[in-house]
């Protein structure tokens, strides 16, 4: 098995109610194309869950998302600048969310005030397999060679076409 890249994506947004299907859908092409597929529903949806908490308590609307993957564990991270919402009082409803769908997560206060809200996930990079059509499974009967092309010998009797019209007529 090959060693994983390690990923960093960061994307700075003004939240909006528009934007948050914007975003979900950006992070989902990330994690897709990282080769993470199973962790987009789980991902997009804590990520909702934060941003629209943003966007409907906070006064501050812009926010920073960041992903981190190191092969093994993805880490995503949502912070913003607001300080009418800290870490201690966020809606209990969004954190009880983020508890049930990551393998862990947290939160931290920033130096200008805001939060940092982040969630994790054991993971592994599926292997990228081919897309070749499989080959055909034996069938239980045995195989048979393929015919060889033998010429016909000439039969015995030759009739011409003018005694095959005469017999036809008289028949």
């Amino acid at each position: 098995m090959k060693p994983a890249v390690p990923c960093y994506y960061h994307l700075d947004v003004e939240v909006s109610p528009e934007r948050v299907g914007q975003v979900k859908r950006i992070l989902a092409a990330h994690l897709r194309y990282w080769n993470l597929e199973i962790l987009v529903e789980s991902v997009c949806h804590c990520a909702e869950a934060l941003l629209r908490t943003i966007e409907e308590h906070a006064a501050d609307k812009n926010s920073t998302i960041e992903m981190w993957w190191n092969g093994q564990h993805l880490i995503t991270a949502v912070s913003d600048n607001s300080q009418d919402i800290g870490p201690h009082r966020a809606p209990q409803g969004c954190l009880a969310q983020i508890a049930a769908l990551s393998d862990g997560w947290g939160c931290c206060a920033t130096g200008a005030g805001g939060k940092i809200i982040w969630f994790s996930w054991r993971a592994r990079a599926a292997e990228r397999a081919p897309l070749v059509p499989p080959a055909p499974a034996p069938s239980l009967r045995e195989a048979r060679r393929t015919p060889r092309h033998v010429p016909l010998p000439e039969p015995a009797l030759s009739i011409s076409r003018d005694q095959v019209e005469a017999v036809a007529a008289l028949g």
